[in-house]
């Protein structure tokens, strides 16, 4: 039996833990919000996204990420955010939150607007790193997940699955959907092979998944 490589990011070493702190250690900005792609920042620093399903937890992990509990704020209602929001880590860095797919409570025009935009940038951006698809622990990986792995699967960008909610979940089957998610992950040839598992209401993985954005050059 062939052994996949997904296996769950190991906490890193004290002095990349550091590196990972220092960098959400200082200032992290709002930028702006993009409804299309003329209205992108410069492209003058590198760029790491968060890509998920409608009620995934993209907010929850981006404040845990920086500290800030209002940096990111999470809809009522799933399916609400629309535009691309932009952040600055550092000097050096955006973080970028993008709308959540698969299911929204807009117009269809609407929707297709903005999933348009998602799919332009995924596809356009030169300046971004990697992108962080979201999946939830307790539902693991679905349909639209798939999809969005596939377009970043054709334009070459490397993502790697960042697990939220593991907390709301028992080990058992958590490790259940951690394995089904290995074996999806495994027919995309853009998946980075390592799965961070976090719970941003504990901080479980929080650290990890800093210092992993730190590294990346």
């Amino acid at each position: 039996m062939i052994q996949l490589p997904f296996t769950l990011t190991e906490k890193p070493d004290p002095e990349t833990q550091e590196r990972g702190r220092l960098l959400f250690a200082g200032e992290t900005n709002f930028v702006k919000g993009v409804v299309a792609m003329s209205g992108l920042p410069p492209a003058d620093r590198m760029e790491i996204c968060f890509a998920g399903r409608s009620n995934v937890g993209k907010s929850s992990l981006i404040n845990a990420l920086t500290g800030r509990k209002g940096l990111a704020r999470a809809s009522n209602t799933p399916g609400r955010t629309q535009e691309i929001n932009f952040f600055t880590a550092g000097d050096k860095h955006y973080l970028v939150d993008l709308p959540g797919y698969g299911y929204a409570n807009a117009p269809l025009p609407v929707v297709e607007k903005w999933q348009t935009l998602l799919k332009k940038y995924l596809s356009g951006r030169q300046t971004l790193r990697r992108a962080f698809v979201l999946i939830d622990t307790r539902h693991g990986i679905k349909k639209v997940d798939e999809e969005i792995m596939a377009l970043l699967d054709a334009a070459a960008v490397t993502f790697q699955c960042v697990m939220t909610k593991a907390d709301k979940i028992k080990i058992a089957e958590c490790q259940k959907v951690i394995d089904k998610t290995r074996v999806s992950l495994a027919k995309h040839p853009a998946a980075f092979p390592e799965i961070v598992l976090t719970s941003s209401e504990k901080g479980d993985g929080i650290p990890t998944l800093r210092s992993i954005i730190a590294g990346l050059v």
